[in-house]
């Protein structure tokens, strides 16, 4: 999905997936001081110091959290150190699952509210319908306490096969009633969706490159080519990254053996190179990658490598430019920090880290702005490309290092697409309530098809929304337009999930449509 189509809320998904970064490997390294260094000694020193002769009470862990997180500050933008607290939270994500009753969730009116249980998880197996709201779990009541959506998980995550009371509210048949849910593993699916765009082209949109994102790109391959697939658009707009070797095992699909897919290059000169077996599944077809300024660290290793390899066309805007390689490392405490270890390198040698100054760099964070301000998310030409870091293709294509993947065929972003804060809580919040209010006749009268091509053509649905705008005069045509298109896709995601979303705003998705357009001319 365009960029331009992206809830707000992805954006910070992209934020953390690139905090996250690239890994080596899927163990997590140790990491013990020398009981002996003096550095230890200097550092014990001064915190035996403060905790006993300070003049204010201090907490001397919480600052030496800050002190570690400020020297990470001063490597590099992608160290980061990771409190306790949150590590479970990071680790989960990256492993793709985590134990709970599994649902998605939001808080509407201060009311646990399901939008969706997670297929395959306890509690759709227990029966829990979107649209359920969960009132008490346990002896702790949920509703009319002003919490927010962080708060909730501890009362409903907890230790395998343990059980969770629930009292739980469904309106629509206006019942109360109690239901116990073992908590289980619960996947966090990677592949957002796989569905045929044309009758020959599939698409899979992968959300990060996690512990089980192969096995589930695996699954969409076959499940699309069962459907008749000849052709691919693989999606990594705002795509933060992940595991190396899962990126790499991604790229294996799509080349030939014995192509280098990445390098990676540490501070002693070691080299690591990954290269592809012969056991690719999709080396054929026609491939188009979609990228966009938020596309980052693996994605950046599964666009470089196709493009270096001269395989598919890489659709979109300069990706991030993340080319630093992150280990975790374990402090002993429950904490931990993600270390830069090494560079990568596309298979020409192009480094596709933007450039960062030492001691912290506030610009490095402003990039985003810095690219509107420039025009480069509008214009191409804007895009500034340093000649001496170009490299050429084994088939002579030219291709730039020096921040970022530059693709074959740019597309802008749509300035009317892009929808406020206000516009986006707003739809979403309309979009729940209708759906919320008409649940039983919605889901007995539309299939998705039937919903894509008949739902509110005559626009009483978008009326009804437009009479809550106030000044509603001000909307140019074309940005009403747009607000329709969401309105109605973001209801499709209310009753047929992520796929009802997707489908039925590809029609206004300008790289969806580039591609469609590329397609019929070769045709």
């Amino acid at each position: 999905m365009n960029k331009n189509n992206i809830p707000i809320y992805l954006s910070l998904a992209t934020v953390f997936g690139i905090l996250i970064g690239v890994f080596i490997n899927g163990n997590n390294s140790s990491f013990t001081l020398n009981s002996n260094t003096k550095n230890e000694a200097k550092i014990r020193r001064l915190m035996d110091y403060i905790d006993q002769n300070y003049v204010d009470t201090i907490n001397t862990s919480s600052l030496l959290d800050a002190a570690i997180s400020d020297m990470l500050g001063k490597l590099d933008p992608h160290s980061a150190y990771i409190p306790k607290e949150n590590l479970q939270d990071v680790q989960e994500r990256m492993q793709g699952k985590f134990v709970g009753i599994g649902i998605q969730f939001r808080m509407i009116n201060d009311s646990v509210t399901v939008v969706e249980p997670i297929k395959g998880g306890p509690s759709i197996k227990a029966g829990i319908k979107a649209g359920d709201r969960i009132i008490i779990a346990n002896k702790d009541t949920l509703s009319g306490k002003s919490f927010n959506s962080n708060d909730i998980p501890r009362y409903l995550k907890g230790t395998a096969n343990t059980d969770v009371n629930l009292q739980v509210y469904r309106k629509t048949n206006d019942s109360l009633f109690n239901v116990i849910v073992t908590r289980g593993n619960v996947n966090i699916k990677s592949v957002d969706l796989a569905y045929m765009i044309s009758d020959h082209i599939g698409y899979i949109k992968l959300d990060r490159f996690a512990r089980n994102s192969y096995q589930e790109f695996r699954t969409a391959l076959k499940k699309l080519a069962a459907l008749g697939m000849n052709d691919l658009v693989l999606d990594l707009r705002g795509n933060g990254g992940g595991f190396i070797d899962i990126a790499t095992s991604i790229v294996d699909e799509f080349l030939g053996e014995d192509a280098l897919i990445v390098f990676t290059k540490n501070n002693k000169g070691s080299i690591e190179e990954y290269y592809a077996t012969k056991n690719g599944a999709f080396e054929k077809g026609k491939l188009y990658v979609l990228i966009d300024e938020n596309s980052a660290s693996a994605s950046e290793i599964v666009a470089g490598a196709l493009q270096d390899n001269d395989k598919g066309t890489i659709i979109g805007r300069r990706s991030f430019g993340k080319g630093l390689v992150q280990v975790e490392m374990g402090l002993g405490d429950g904490s931990a920090v993600r270390l830069t270890t090494a560079r990568y390198y596309t298979p020409t040698g192009r480094s596709i880290q933007k450039p960062y100054a030492k001691n912290g760099d506030i610009n490095y964070r402003k990039d985003y702005q810095k690219r509107i301000m420039s025009g480069e998310l509008l214009y191409r030409d804007s895009i500034q490309i340093n000649d001496s870091l170009r490299y050429t293709t084994p088939k002579g294509k030219y291709v730039y290092g020096g921040g970022g993947i530059i693709p074959d065929i740019f597309v802008g972003i749509d300035t009317t697409g892009y929808l406020s804060n206000f516009f986006f809580r707003s739809i979403t919040n309309f979009s729940f309530d209708y759906v919320d209010k008409n649940r039983k006749l919605l889901n007995d009268s539309w299939t998705l098809d039937l919903f894509l091509a008949n739902f509110d053509k005559n626009n009483s649905v978008f009326e009804s929304y437009l009479s809550k705008i106030s000044d509603i005069n001000s909307l140019s045509i074309d940005t009403k337009e747009k607000i329709n298109s969401y309105v109605k896709a973001t209801i499709a995601r209310e009753i047929f999930g992520d796929e009802g979303f997707y489908r039925s705003i590809q029609k206004n998705d300008a790289m969806l449509q580039k591609v469609l357009e590329l397609d019929s001319s070769t045709e």
